[in-house]
C-alpha cells in the first residue's frame, strides 16, 4: 500500500541499495569507459538521505520531489538527469492521488523525454516496462526483477554513450538497469506493492 510511510521506506531502501552496490554498479560502468554509475548515484542518494532525515516533506509528491531535485543537482551525467525526470514526473502524478500505476507511467514518461526508448535497447526501460505489466497483473517478484536486469546482457545498446561501443557491451548487464532494479526491489520490499 502507497502512504507516506511506505514511500519513505522505499525511497530510504533505495539509497541503501545504492549504498551497498557503488563499487558493482561502477564496475558495470567500466565497460562504457566512465566506471562511475555507482559513484555518481550515491551523491544523488546521500543528498537525499540528509533531505529525508531533516523529516521536512509533508506528502508522498513532496517526498519524490526531494528526490527528483537530489538527483537532478548531485548526481550529473544521464543518471542523474533520467532519474531527476523519473521522480519529478512521479511527484507531478501523487499530486493527483497515490497510484502505484499512475505514478510509474508518468515515471515513464520522465525516461521518454530524452527519445523514444524501446524495449531491448539494453536501457532501464527493459526493467521498468515489464515491471509495469507484473505490477499491472499482479505477479511481480524479487526473482522477475533480478531476471529482467541479467536480461540486458542479452541486447545490443543503441541508446547514449553505450551505443558507440555496444559490441563490447555483448555479455554485459546495463548499469542502469542494475539500479533500476534496485530501485523496484525497494519498491517491493518497502510494503508498496501489493498484490
Amino acid at each position: 500500500m502507497l502512504t507516506v510511510e511506505t514511500a519513505g521506506a522505499w525511497l530510504s531502501l533505495f539509497i541503501e541499495k545504492l549504498e551497498k552496490n557503488e563499487k558493482y554498479l561502477n564496475m558495470l560502468d567500466e565497460s562504457i569507459g566512465d566506471g562511475d554509475h555507482g559513484a555518481n548515484m550515491l551523491r544523488g542518494a546521500k543528498d537525499l538521505k540528509a533531505k529525508l532525515a531533516e523529516g521536512l516533506q509533508a506528502g508522498v509528491s513532496d517526498l519524490f520531489k526531494l528526490a527528483g531535485m537530489s538527483f537532478v543537482q548531485k548526481t550529473g551525467g544521464a543518471a542523474g538527469l533520467l532519474y531527476g525526470q523519473i521522480f519529478l514526473h512521479m511527484s507531478e502524478a501523487f499530486q493527483e492521488d497515490n497510484d502505484l500505476m499512475d505514478s510509474l507511467t508518468s515515471g515513464l514518461e520522465g525516461i521518454q523525454t530524452f527519445g523514444p526508448t524501446e524495449l531491448k535497447e539494453k536501457t532501464l526501460v527493459d526493467v521498468w516496462i515489464p515491471v509495469m505489466e507484473d505490477i499491472r497483473n499482479k505477479r511481480l517478484t524479487l526473482e522477475k526483477i533480478n531476471e529482467y536486469v541479467t536480461s540486458t546482457k542479452d541486447f545490443q545498446a543503441k541508446k547514449g554513450r553505450a551505443a558507440y561501443v555496444s559490441e563490447q557491451l555483448n555479455g554485459h548487464i546495463d548499469p542502469g538497469a542494475a539500479s533500476c532494479g534496485y530501485f523496484f526491489e525497494a519498491m517491493l520490499e518497502a510494503g508498496v506493492y501489493d498484490e
